[in-house]
């Protein structure tokens, strides 16, 4: 069970990236003023049961399936479809056969030829991958030493998953053929958990992770792409491929000072959370010829009040114009991301809803929200147009 706690202080003494730090202006403060240019009203509450809900996540990687959502928790994943006027269809539920798990994360990928799977992980280190057409395990990686954190899809290859663990590692699969490809860790690596992890959406070869040494990771696969490619086209066992151990990220940044617990890439830049109430917005200044010696520019702060425990995440919607956010009080706060200085959008809230909201998920438009809470539940919120 995922503690809920605030982080501890953090010290970053074995970053192996020289400081870099801000450069030029002061950062942009958002102002906790709701300026309800979207307003939204609770449309549904669902109850899947007493274990906290710690995933949920819609699917943007296949038109036909914009509408369809999966939460994670316990040792059940379910699968949804957002219905007109608020319904909520359940469509399927995968349990796993270990009662003690606890499923912390999931996110959307791609068989070769399109059909959807599911692939999810938690406490007991085993990443499963689960056929949406056949509601059958379809492969499971075991590599982790330790529980799963996050599980993100590379959109531009969506066979390409990454996860982040407790034991201190980033790891690249083949969902395909249940290869893992590339590790990221060591002399370089964190040195606490990894809480959180994401592909950059352009750059193919590039992945930011962060975690409880208060520090952000930006890698390359570009000198590994090989690696890539040959896992495509493996036969032999997926343990006899030759794994490839990357130890030192091209960019090590100390945005904030304590545990970090999501990092996205909004483009170029990275937005990312620590539980000191707030989500930052920053540019990262790497250079190819020199790894590890970048800097980075803090360029927006986005407040949330009472989210000082950590394993909150944030969504986005398709385009990345908005973001979600939960906190330890039911609360949810919609930011704009394309306004300068941030602009919250609405800041929603429902008498019944009280307890940690664990993720959001934003639909592709944004029109809908939706948050998994620490209860249980998940609740609908769609704009009032």
């Amino acid at each position: 069970m995922r503690p809920a706690m605030a982080g501890g202080s953090t010290s970053n003494n074995n970053n192996s990236s020289k400081v870099g730090g801000m450069l030029g202006s002061e950062a942009a403060v958002g102002s906790l003023t709701a300026t309800k240019k979207r307003e939204y009203r609770v449309t549904n509450k669902l109850h899947e049961g007493k274990r906290p809900l710690y995933a949920i996540s819609f699917n943007f990687l296949d038109a036909n399936y914009y509408d369809v959502f999966a939460s994670a928790g316990g040792n059940r994943i379910t699968v949804y479809r957002c219905l007109e006027g608020g319904l909520v269809a359940a469509l399927q539920a995968y349990v796993d056969e270990d009662k003690e798990e606890s499923y912390y994360t999931l996110s959307w990928a791609c068989e070769l030829d399109g059909s959807p799977l599911l692939v999810a992980g938690g406490s007991n280190g085993i990443i499963r991958v689960i056929n949406c057409g056949t509601e059958k395990i379809h492969k499971s990686f075991v590599g982790h030493g330790d529980s799963v954190n996050e599980i993100r899809t590379q959109t531009l290859k969506p066979s390409l998953v990454v996860s982040a663990s407790k034991d201190e590692s980033v790891r690249v699969w083949n969902v395909h053929t249940g290869i893992c490809i590339l590790v990221f860790a060591g002399a370089g690596g964190h040195r606490n958990e990894v809480l959180s992890v994401d592909f950059h959406p352009s750059d193919i070869y590039r992945i930011a992770s962060c975690g409880m040494d208060g520090a952000i990771k930006i890698w390359s696969m570009k000198e590994f792409w090989p690696y890539v490619e040959k896992s495509f086209t493996w036969t032999d066992l997926p343990s006899k491929f030759p794994t490839k151990y990357v130890q030192f990220p091209v960019l090590t940044a100390s945005v904030h000072s304590n545990y970090v617990d999501c990092t996205r890439w909004l483009g170029d830049f990275v937005l990312s959370k620590s539980v000191d109430n707030e989500t930052v917005l920053w540019e990262p200044k790497t250079k190819e010829q020199s790894p590890g010696e970048g800097s980075w520019d803090i360029l927006q702060k986005y407040p949330v009040p009472d989210c000082d425990i950590w394993f909150i995440k944030f969504s986005c919607d398709f385009h990345y114009t908005s973001l979600a956010i939960g906190n330890r009080d039911g609360k949810v706060f919609v930011w704009d991301l394309q306004s300068s200085p941030p602009v919250l959008i609405a800041r929603l809230t429902h008498a019944q809803c009280k307890g940690a909201i664990r993720q959001t998920a934003m639909s592709f438009d944004g029109s809908t929200i939706l948050s998994c809470c620490e209860d249980g539940s998940i609740w609908r919120w769609d704009s009032i147009s």
